[in-house]
Parts: C-alpha cells; structure tokens; sequence
C-alpha cells in the first residue's frame, strides 16, 4: 500500500506597493488584509481561497 502525502498549495509571494514602492512578503491565501509596513496601503484582500493581490507581484517564493 502507498502512502500518499498532500502537496501544499499555498506559497509566500513577493510584492511591490504601488505608491512607495516598498517590497515584502505576504502569504498567497491571506484570512486578513494586508496593508504595506511603510504607507499602510491596501495590498491585497481575502476572498475565501487566494487572495486578491492589488500590487504588482515580484516572485512567488517555493
């Protein structure tokens, strides 16, 4: 018998703020808003699943 182990489908992504250009991380299926650490502008929303990412994405991270 086979032991089958479940592959994560979540990943960490890179982003830029939009108005300050301010780069960080943030989680790919974020439960809560997530706002820039220097303007405090809305990067991206929850949506239930994946979040809906409102900057511009650098990388996503494995």
């Amino acid at each position: 018998m086979k032991k089958l182990s479940k592959i994560p489908t979540s990943k960490f992504i890179k982003v830029r703020c939009p108005k300050c250009k301010n780069e960080q991380v943030m989680f790919g299926k974020a439960a809560k808003q997530v706002k820039c650490l220097v303007c405090s502008k809305s990067l991206a929303d929850p949506s239930g699943g994946k979040s809906k990412v409102k900057a511009r994405i650098l990388e996503v991270l494995e």
